[in-house]
Parts: C-alpha cells; structure tokens; sequence
C-alpha cells in the first residue's frame, strides 16, 4: 500500500528520458544517481532490508523440515516503520516540486478495512475513504478514525468498560462450563456432528479425521464403540505406537458419506443431508482440551461435561424465548439467492435455515448474553464518558464480540497442526465443518477477543497517532484526524468530493469473481446490527448487507436466467466496474493518478477490468508488477497460484481522435509484449506471473490509441466493432510463449509439436500441476488447439477438476490408454517422454534402455531437447528427504543420469541466504513466528 501510494505521487528520476522533468540541482545533489533514489524509497517505505531473502529462507526451511537458528528477517516489519521527520521532510520537497502543494489529497473509494488510506494518512495526506460493506466501514472507523481522533489512552478505556463487560459475562456463565478440577484452563471443546446409524439407529460421530495434534509428539482420539452401550466413548492415546494403533486417519466421514463405527456401513450422503433437514443431526463432546504447565493437553469428556450441557438446555429456555421476542437472536434467514449459500457443501443443505443455526445453543446462548450485557454496559459508558469517546468505546467492544463470533460457531475448527482454534473462514469459505470446537465462553472467549481489540487499538494508536513525532510538531500537516473523511455507499457515488479535487486515488478493486465479500459478510453483519444499529443506523438499515451495488462477477444474482447467469455476472461486475471508474475519473484532478492494484489469473478480469478503465476515459500509462510471495513455496508445486500484485498507473486520457485499426497496432502490441517480458523476467518475475506482467504494458498501447476497432461488424449496426482488450492480452500471451520456449531450450530453436509444446508451456507458467481450466483452454487456443478435444478426450493429457484441470502423470495416461510401450511410433514427442517416464518407473532402468534403443529416442535430439526443457520447466522443489515433490522430476532426473548424462542437471534450489541486518538470535520453536499463514489473533496458546 505504502509503495502504491508514494510511487504514484513522487517524480521519476531523471535518467535522460527526455520525457522526464529536469530535476533543480538540491535533488540531484540529495539523489546523485538513480539507485541512491531508489534506496531512499525503499526506507521512506520502511523496508530496512531484504525482504525477499528472508522470505525465501523461511520457505526453504521449511520444505527441508529446518528450524532456523536465526530470524530470517533482523529487521523490523515495514508497516511497523513510522517514516523519519527528514524523510517526510524530503518527501514533501519532491511532491511540492511536482504538484505545486504540500497539501496532498487522496482517496481510496473502496477502502474496505482501510490498510490503503491508513498509510496515506501516515505520510501527512489529505484523506478520504469510502466503503460499500457496512461491516468494512465499521472497521474502517475503527482502523482510521478513532485511533488518530483519542490516541493510545483509548486503550485504557476500552479496557476498563471492557473488563466490567467479561466481569458479568463470566459471572452468568460459569454454570454452563464447570471445570472437572480446580484451575483447569479450557481453551477448547471439540465437538463432531452425528447422525443415526442406519442399522443400530445409535449415534455415529462424523469427523474426517481423529487428530488432535500432529508431528513428533503426535496425540488422537480413539473411538470406542461398544455394541453394549448407546453411544460411543473416546479415549485420548498419546505417542506415535498408540496413534498408529488407533488409526486416527480412518474417519468417520469422506466427500460427504459417512461409515458406520457400529457396523462399518455406508451412510449416503443424500440420508446425512435428510436428517439433517429434520432436525435429527446432533452433535458430540469428543475431547476437551486443557492448558497446562508444559505445554496443551487434552482428556476425553467427563460426566460433568455431559451434565452442564444438559443442564445449560433446560435453564437456557426461557431465556432464549426472551431474547427471540427482543430481536436479540440473529434468527435471519439465510440469503439461499446467493452463490456463497448455495454453491458446495454449505450447512444451508444440512441443518442451518437462519444465521442462529451456524452455532450450538450453548454458543448462541453465550454470544447473546455478551449482547445483552454489552447493551448495558454501554449505557453506563455514555454516562460516564464524552459522547464522542464513548462511541468509539461502543464501537471496539462491538468488534470484540464480533470477534467472539469468528471464533466460537460451528463453522470454527481445530488446527491440529497449530493447536489453536481457527476461525470461521480460515478456509474462505462458508462450508460445512463436520467437526469443530467451542471456546470457554465463561472464562476465555470474551476476555481473549477483547485483548485482540485492545491490542489493535494500541498498535494502530502508536502507528498513526503519537508515533508520528512529525505531526505534531508546528510543522504545516494537521493531525491526521484532521486529514480525515470517512463516507459509506458505493463508490459510484462519491457525494462528498467535489469534481476534479483529488491528487492521487489509489484503489485495490474487488477481483471479478474471486471473493463475495458481501454475501460472506454476513455473517458478522448481523451481529453488529444488534450491537452498533443504534449507534450507526444509516450503516444497518436493511436486514443483511447490500449486495446489489457491489461489484463481483456473482452468477447467483441470475440465477433465473441459468443459461445466461455466468455471461450476465460478467457484464454486470463490467458496468459497475465502468461506473465506479467514471465517478474516480470525475473527482480526478486533471493531472492526477489513479493506482488500481489487481492480482488476478484469469484474462476475463483483466479484459473486463480493462474494458471498464477504457470506457472511463482512463489511459494506462504504466505498470509494474510486484513480487509477493516465495517461488519456494510448496503449494506451488502442487495448485498454481498468481504471486504478484500489478499496479496500473492511470491517468485522463486526452479525448479521443480518430479511431485506429486493430490490424495496424498488432506489430506493436507483439513487440511490447515480448520487450516488457523481458525486462520482467530480468527483475525475477516468472511463471504464471510472466505473462501477468506483460497485461499493462498490451492495455497501456490499447488505452493511448482508443478507441481501436476490429475488422468484425456488428450485426446489428453494421459498425465495426471496437477491441475487446482480452484480445490484445491473448496475442501477449503467445508471444510469451515463443519467448519462453527460447528460454527452456536456451535459445535454440526446437520445433516440437503443439500437443508437446501445451504440456511444456503449462508447466513453464503454472508451476503446479493444477491449474484454472480456463486458462488452459487460452493457453491452448494460442497454441491451435482446442482443450476439451485435443488435450482432454483425445490425448488424456489432464483430467478436470471443477474449474481447474490437472495434468496427469505417464502412469494415469496409461490408464486410459495414451502411453504405449508397444507403440510402433508416437505421433507427439510428449508422448514419447512419458513412455519412456512409464517404462522406467514401473519396469526399470534396462527396460527403458530397451525402449529407447528400439524406438531411436537415445540420440534423437528433439527428445532429448524435450526433456531438457522438462526438467526447466518443472519445479524443482526436494521435499526434506531430499526427493523432488514432484514425481516427474524424480523420473527425467533418472532418465538423465541413466541415459542422458549430456544434458544439464536440474538447477538445485541454493540455500537462500540473509545477510546480517540488524540483530540475529535464536528463535525458541523453529520458525513459528514468522509463518507465512501466521494468524496471532487465533493464537490461544
């Protein structure tokens, strides 16, 4: 965000482009080169070292199975960095050369928590964050707003009303969670749904799995279902022997069907979902776990667990009858229109018809009484407190029983690999958790997400407040809530910015139809209802959050045109897009920059997000692409996913001239493609992310020439029809391959055949054996080929996988019957490799020696050059045995050595290095602290 920002607002430097405004002589003596410029942006950004080094040791480390004895970084994280009063001084410097003020004005018209206005705050700009999502405005506030307006007493305060709230909570709540012995410390009920055995009619637990920790000192549940008795009983074993014996793997339910552990029978699907809807699924305490000198412990439920349950049910009643007629319980039905609820294995199929139905009654019971003493003790806050504070104080206990809600429902699991609650959506999804755990709600749940808030509060204090010495000294920037503007409604509709105001908007866009944000907000949505509707009606006016206005390729929304509904989203998020483009473009001042930060794989975004920024006025005037994630990474060698976010720099483009023909600017588009790939792949960027990078550069000369039109008329006018840009961004992606396959063979110009050269260009840009279909078929119409009848049906080179396709090993080709070794030739040289691949792994290396002589494939040199590519092109990654995790690079690697020693070997992952930046010490646990999944505010460790 911060790179974002500052990049967009700060002058080039002037390296002899004669387009580059001549720096006066106090810059270039500050900046006598290029890189002392770039040096300096990078700590103005308050990155102190090497980020992507440190990245890549932690991936290393952990593919290899190493603990490291160092931290990889030594430094302190960026956003941790408040900038220097001589750098904001600098900084001020250039953009006061560069616009003329030093009083910038920004907005992000999509802020949804505010992690981009809360940077631009911090540098002193003039902000103004807009947000659709009610709950993300509620955030919004609390990220921007209340921090800077109270600083980081509000901290102290929070926690006195805070503590006075958990006080009563606990007090009515301990009765429904006893203890089986004095100071136990339960931080986790674990639960599994149950059905009916369709022979005995008994309980059947269902849970995939029985793990409750994993690794070397490995703890399960055993299941013990005596035909004597009327329920199963769990044991908890301890070691790898005992695990081993009660076969913790072997759980209950797989894809939906279940087993029997009465009878071993089959429970279908359609007889699990049955009971459900009827009310006849239940659930099951199976462990409970404990914290402990030493470290987590777990025990099997005792009697006084079963009797508190039984007792909560009965005192709880009334109680909850109460509560129903006040509009306390969130009893809304859920939105079944939407693709969130409906599409998967959603619990809107089993047991669930209203958001109350996602939680246990002994969860609902608790959140709601949190609610009811929430209620009161805000009102004894607005008594004692000013107005305003007392709002904000309303506000993060608010977001602390929201909080609450994330992490005690059924739709929150056990990490048996983190020994930690994870919350509602560590999946992203809203699918059904056959199995899931329940806090303490007496005593840990609601004094542990208040300290999450509390936490947030100080840190977002110390970053944005007082932690800015800068702005607060008599210097010209005002206080950052000074600087602030907040608004909540679509931003099509920026009513509070006059036309032609802003500097610089920065915008992270929803990315097409990657996350229904509204549909999963939900969930939270309704819970703020009952504790902020007071305080924020215009935010909670509707009974769930408005997704009409928001802007997601969602085919729910047609789901009464079904033929249509997908062709119909796409257009939908298109015009939105277009719309939201067009008021930025309004409130743009003249030379001003827009930002659009986009990460997507799928060309259709980008055609659409392209066709939406044209028909805005917008020209693309440049765009760079930003690594964000470790090649290193394991689940890259297993399912491909885009590692870099590009940023598109956009200004008004003049008005339009004559149009221009498609068919004269393709010369150019092919040379841009090919020369910014280049350029991308010297900088490190690779894969999938390589012809991702080279979409801005293709959109920059289409967006400076619109409108540009084709050849094709319309059949309704007659007019040519103008360029859709996912055209252009197609003739970039073959050029990329031509590119690429260079690139495999060392520049060698290899004609193979265009079957081979799919299978290499995938593994070339995914990096993964599983990949978006779509992608796929683009991959291969750039090749000639059509996917569904040459790579699936007629050469089974993958199998489909719902939307994505996964390219199937020499062995499963066999199967169905594409790798021969009897063949008297092969018509693809891919389909010679994976014979020979086949032959070698199941029969041998003096097999395939056979094979290779009867065939001539030893000195054949297409072949070899095949394998070699090959072997470039697969991952490289070695699991911590040292094997490759891929199996067809372990296979080209022993037909190499074995047959091809000529060729070079494999390139082996260098053991990334960090140099000693600031402070080296030994972290207690291995790496644990700086996981990249590292989610602190699920840790109750």
């Amino acid at each position: 965000s911060r790179a974002a920002i500052l990049a967009s607002l700060l002058p080039a430097y002037p390296n002899g482009d004669e387009s580059i405004r001549p720096w006066p002589k106090k810059f270039l003596t500050k900046f006598a080169t290029e890189d002392a410029y770039h040096a300096w942006f990078l700590k103005l950004i308050g990155i102190n070292g090497d980020p992507v080094a440190g990245r890549k040791l932690i991936q290393w480390a952990k593919t290899k199975g190493i603990k490291l004895k160092v931290h990889p970084y030594g430094y302190d994280r960026a956003f941790t960095v408040n900038p220097t009063e001589d750098q904001l001084e600098t900084l001020y410097d250039l953009l006061e050369w560069t616009w003329g003020t030093r009083e910038i004005t920004f907005c992000d018209p999509m802020s949804g928590g505010g992690s981009i206005p809360f940077e631009a705050l911090r540098y002193g700009l003039t902000v103004h964050a807009n947000e659709l999502n009610p709950v993300a405005s509620v955030i919004l506030k609390a990220t921007l707003d209340y921090p800077a307006r109270f600083g980081p007493s509000l901290a102290d305060d929070i926690r006195k009303y805070g503590k006075m709230w958990c006080d009563k909570v606990r007090e009515r709540l301990e009765p429904f969670y006893p203890l089986s012995e004095p100071n136990e410390n339960i931080f986790a009920y674990l639960w599994a749904r149950t059905v009916a055995c369709p022979v005995t009619g008994k309980p059947v637990p269902l849970s995939p799995n029985w793990w409750l920790r994993k690794g070397s000192d490995p703890i399960a549940v055993k299941v013990i279902a005596d035909t004597k008795e009327d329920r199963c009983r769990f044991e908890i074993v301890k070691g790898k022997t005992a695990c081993e014996k009660a076969k913790p793997d072997q759980g209950t339910i797989k894809r939906g069907t279940g087993r029997s552990c009465w009878t071993g029978e089959a429970i279908p699907n359609e007889q699990i979902k049955a009971a459900a809807q009827s009310g006849r699924m239940g659930a099951e305490l199976v462990a409970v776990g404990i914290k402990a000198r030493g470290g987590l412990k777990f025990r099997a439920p005792v009697p006084s667990d079963h009797d508190a349950i039984t007792r909560f049910q009965s005192a709880a009643s009334v109680r909850m009858t109460e509560w129903e007629k006040s509009n306390l319980l969130p009893d809304e039905a859920l939105p079944l229109n939407t693709e969130t609820w409906t599409h998967g294995n959603t619990p809107a199929q089993y047991d669930s018809k209203s958001f109350r139905d996602l939680f246990t009654d002994r969860q609902l019971y608790s959140l709601c009484l949190a609610v009811e003493e929430f209620l009161g003790i805000t009102e004894k806050v607005f008594q004692q407190v000013d107005k305003d504070k007392a709002e904000a104080i309303q506000t993060y206990l608010a977001l602390a029983i929201d909080k609450a809600v994330d992490y005690n429902s059924k739709q929150t699991v056990y990490d048996v690999t983190r020994n930690k609650i994870a919350h509602a959506f560590a999946r992203h999804d809203i699918g059904l958790r056959w199995s899931f755990a329940e806090f303490d709600a007496s005593r840990n749940l609601f004094s542990w997400s208040l300290e999450q808030v509390i936490d947030a509060v100080k840190s977002l204090s110390s970053l944005l407040g007082e932690g800015v010495p800068f702005f607060f000294t008599e210097s010209r920037i005002p206080r950052p809530v000074e600087r602030l503007g907040i608004s909540q409604g679509s931003a099509a509709d920026l009513q509070g910015i006059e036309t032609g105001t802003l500097h610089v908007i920065t915008v992270d866009p929803p990315y097409y139809d990657n996350v229904n944000y509204a549909e999963l907000s939900d969930f939270f949505y309704v819970w703020l209802r009952r504790t902020l509707g007071g305080l924020l009606p215009d935010f909670f006016r509707d009974s769930l959050s408005n997704k009409e206005d928001e802007a997601v390729a969602n085919p729910a929304r047609f789901m009464h045109i079904p033929k249509k509904k997908k062709a119909l989203a796409i257009a939908d998020y298109e015009n939105k897009m277009k719309v939201c483009f067009q008021e930025m473009y309004r409130t743009l001042a003249s030379d001003g920059v827009l930002t659009v930060m986009f990460t997507h794989k799928q060309v259709e975004a980008w055609d659409t997000l392209g066709i939406a920024l044209l028909h805005a006025g917008f020209r693309i005037h440049a765009s760079w692409p930003v690594h964000t994630e470790s090649e290193v990474s394991l689940h890259q060698a297993k399912k491909n996913a885009a590692a870099s976010t590009i940023m598109l720099v956009c200004r008004k483009r003049e008005q339009s001239g004559e149009p221009v023909w498609w068919d004269d600017l393709k010369g150019r588009v092919r040379q841009t493609a090919r020369e910014s790939a280049e350029r991308f792949e010297q900088m490190g960027i690779a894969g999938v992310d390589l012809y991702i990078s080279t979409f801005g550069p293709v959109l920059s000369i289409i967006s400076e020439n619109w409108p540009v039109l084709t050849s094709q008329t319309d059949p309704k006018t007659g007019d040519p029809m103008p360029l859709r840009p996912g055209d252009a961004l197609d003739l970039a992606r073959a050029e990329v391959i031509a590119l690429r396959k260079q690139g495999l063979l060392l520049g060698r110009a290899v004609d193979f055949d265009p079957v081979t050269d799919w299978v290499l260009m995938a593994w070339d840009a995914f990096k993964a054996a599983e990949f978006p279909a779509d992608e796929a078929r683009k991959l291969a119409l750039a090749l000639g080929l059509d996917l569904e009848v040459t790579i699936v049906r007629e050469k089974k080179l993958v199998a489909k996988k719902q939307s994505t396709v996964v390219l199937n090993e020499p062995k499963a080709r066999r199967k169905k019957g594409m790798v021969d070794p009897d063949a008297e030739s092969f018509a693809q040289t891919i389909d010679a490799v994976h014979t020979a691949m086949m032959v070698y792994d199941e029969d041998g290396a003096k097999a395939c020696g056979v094979f290779l002589a009867k065939h001539g494939l030893k000195n054949d040199s297409r072949f070899k050059a095949c394998i070699e590519a090959l072997m470039k092109a697969i991952p490289t990654t070695r699991d911590k045995k040292g094997a490759f995790i891929r199996p067809e690079m372990q296979t080209l690697e022993a037909l190499r050595l074995a047959f091809f020693e000529d060729l070079p070997a494999p390139k082996e992952e260098e053991v990334p290095k960090v140099e000693e930046q600031k402070t080296l010490f030994t972290m207690d646990g291995g790496d644990e602290d700086v996981d990249e999944d590292e989610d602190e505010e699920g840790d109750q460790e």
